[in-house]
């Protein structure tokens, strides 16, 4: 079988890794239940593409392997264990662990997401086929360094995830502070006026265009972004990572654009992350699995609406509709409906500033061990890592 070959840099002499067809490699499989088959009291993880697992009473799998979410809200996941998953859930187990190592896998495919997504198929909810993963080439070095490169991520996401446990902390500290200045918002305890969101609109809902709007092959390297749900990270936005087209092709769909201040919600995959765009980019659009809210400023800050959804965000879970195959969708008109406390838009505000601070924080936090993750990530599958 012909290989290509990545070239290393060596103190002794120069080395290659041969690039494989992962397909040659592992064995790949999808679940077998629908969405609706978890059970909150089930004590096994059940994988569906979601970036967190469900619970399920049952289990159909024991491996330790790397889980792909077919759809949505592409992501990879490792797991050892039983288990079981969703139908669009891919399941990769190595054929031989000495000679592809799992967790090196993991690392590989978290890197391949983007080829992933550039690859997806299908209208309101792209997916990827099964040979979009056996076809992916994947450098292959000796077991050795495979599991050192393994190694070195493995420290690496334990630092990343130390410092996210302090986001929490901090994340409580600022949902402390929300009740303490506007009590629980379902009880509506201090009494705030109740408004539906659909009054405090300033232009009508928008959802992202359909497939045959913007077909795959219209994103170019760079121009305007195009976001996407990798854009939404824990209700906060995410500038890199989005799509891009061209000046005329932009031009074709100014009826979904979107600027900063600006509300962008998912509407398949994980149904209702959020975050306000905060981007310096003038102009933008948002992609077919995303909606877009423009807030009435002067009665509902977008920043505050989106901290009010974090607490009050269970109801979010009610502004989808199902179908047949499992999907779930947004569905904008209960979501015109929803209700919920207002108070004054001064002390919406005086509870921003205050989050200002704690968030200045949070961005040097997170920046900081994510940006040395991703840097090592990608220093690993282009033989930079170790020698």
């Amino acid at each position: 079988m012909k290989s290509e070959k990545v070239k290393m840099k060596s103190e002794k002499d120069a080395m290659s890794w041969e690039i494989k067809r992962l397909g040659d490699f592992v064995n790949i499989k999808t679940g077998k239940l629908d969405a609706n088959s978890s059970s909150n009291d089930g004590i096994y993880p059940f994988f569906t593409c979601s970036k967190e697992p469900l619970k399920i009473s049952s289990y159909t799998y024991d491996c330790e392997c790397v889980l792909v979410a077919g759809n949505g809200d592409l992501n990879v996941k490792y797991y050892e264990g039983k288990f079981d998953a969703y139908q669009r859930t891919y399941i990769v187990e190595t054929l031989n662990k000495e000679t592809l190592n799992v967790r090196y896998l993991y690392y590989f495919l978290d890197t391949y997401l983007e080829k992933l997504r550039e690859q997806s198929i299908g209208g309101v909810i792209k997916y990827i086929k099964l040979e979009n993963l056996s076809d992916a080439k994947i450098p292959l070095p000796p077991l050795a360094i495979q599991k050192r490169i393994a190694k070195i991520l493995d420290a690496a996401d334990a630092l990343r995830r130390k410092d996210q446990e302090l986001l929490k902390k901090y994340d409580e500290l600022a949902q402390a502070i929300f009740i303490d200045m506007f009590g629980d918002p379902v009880k509506n305890e201090k009494g705030w006026e109740v408004k539906k969101l659909g009054e405090l609109f300033s232009k009508p809902v928008k959802c992202g265009p359909f497939g045959s709007a913007l077909k795959k092959e219209e994103y170019v390297k760079e121009g305007i972004p195009v976001w996407i749900m990798d854009n939404i990270q824990d209700y906060n936005f995410i500038e890199t990572g989005c799509l891009y087209i061209s000046e005329e092709k932009y031009l074709d769909l100014t009826t979904y654009s979107a600027v900063s201040g600006d509300i962008i919600i998912s509407r398949a995959g994980t149904v209702g992350k959020m975050c306000v765009i905060d981007s310096e980019f003038e102009k933008s659009i948002i992609s077919t699995n995303l909606i877009k809210l423009t807030l009435n400023d002067k009665l509902l800050n977008s920043y505050y609406f989106v901290r009010l959804m974090k607490y009050f965000g269970k109801k979010i879970g009610r502004l989808r509709t199902g179908s047949e195959d499992g999907f779930t969708h947004m569905n904008t008109g209960v979501l015109a409906g929803l209700e919920f406390p207002l108070p004054s838009i001064e002390k919406q505000h005086d509870y921003l500033n205050i989050l200002k601070n704690i968030n200045n924080q949070i961005s040097l936090l997170n920046t900081n061990t994510e940006e040395l993750f991703q840097n090592l990530l990608q220093k690993a599958f282009k033989g930079e890592l170790v020698e």
